[in-house]
């Protein structure tokens, strides 16, 4: 399988143009193909572009997000867990936490037909990432950007070295796309290790204990090793130190970091810190800008 995956555009002062249309502002009708429950309150959503034109064509890099609206209800930033790979369609993982995402909870069903403009941000330089091992490293809802980029690395396998995923959750029935990992793992796509903070009533043969031990249960050649994190605020601050204990190069190690945005496009100032915009500038940043900027972590 061959992929052009779309260009790591730098920052630009004003808005660029967008697969979705020449006004960045505008959205592209979008239709609901399927719904699927992953977890409690959180769904993933299938979703195909009506024009069918868009449909095909549109592609997006691993890391990149969309804003979703619905007409009377408001606009809201999702990420993207499906891989460009894979044309026709896209995915959006959905946890039902305000208005909008209640909204899709309660009242939007397959065949409707909700905005969607993007794709957003900076994505993952998965281009650095050839002949490369890939470590990701997933807390909670972190999972649903770094599937993505796993489908990407299974998808293309044969540009990467090893694909390595650790991802911690809560509990067992907290573990998004559980069924899909393991069978990853046995099919030998990519070496995935699962752990759970606390697996008290459940069935459970994975880890229990916090992601970051998992790191002590694999071996790395860090000089050929990119490092990709994404999860809750607390999630960073101990994933990084791992890392750096581990001698990963800072240059090595990126975050997918999640904060307030709503334009998308860098001009209402919600997803500022200092002059960094996350929906601009991000969602993907290196190490050292959140030693730099640590208000892009700690809220």
């Amino acid at each position: 399988m061959t992929t052009a995956i779309p260009e790591r555009l730098p920052v630009r002062s004003g808005p660029r143009r967008l697969p979705t249309g020449a006004n960045p502002y505008a959205t592209a009708a979008a239709r609901v193909m399927r719904v699927t429950d992953l977890v409690p309150d959180v769904r993933l959503f299938d979703f195909r572009f009506t024009d069918p034109a868009l449909a095909e064509a549109f592609s997006f890099r691993p890391g990149q997000f969309v804003m979703l609206s619905v007409l009377g209800v408001g606009e809201a930033p999702f990420s993207l867990p499906s891989s460009p790979t894979r044309r026709g369609y896209f995915q959006l993982g959905i946890r039902r936490a305000g208005s909008v995402t209640g909204y899709l909870f309660d009242n939007v069903r397959e065949g409707d037909v909700v905005g969607i403009r993007g794709p957003l941000g900076n994505g993952f330089p998965v281009e650095k990432f050839e002949k490369q091992d890939v470590l990701m490293v997933a807390g909670g809802l972190g999972m649903v950007p770094l599937r993505g980029l796993l489908h990407y690395l299974i998808d293309l396998r044969d540009r990467f070295g090893r694909v390595i995923l650790l991802y911690g959750s809560r509990s067992p029935e907290q573990v998004l796309f559980r069924e899909e990992l393991e069978s990853i793992a046995r099919r030998g796509d990519a070496e995935v290790l699962l752990s759970v903070d606390n697996a008290s009533g459940h069935p459970w043969s994975g880890r229990v204990g916090v992601v970051t031990q998992l790191l002590d249960d694999i071996q790395l050649d860090v000089s050929r090793t990119y490092a990709v994190a994404c999860g809750p605020p607390i999630f960073y601050k101990f994933m990084m130190e791992k890392l750096v204990e581990r001698h990963f190069a800072k240059d090595r190690i990126y975050l997918s970091l999640e904060r307030r945005m709503e334009c998308g496009v860098g001009k209402c100032g919600h997803c500022a810190v200092g002059y960094t915009f996350t929906c601009l500038h991000g969602p993907v940043f290196t190490f050292w800008d959140a030693i730099n900027l640590p208000e892009l972590i700690y809220e």
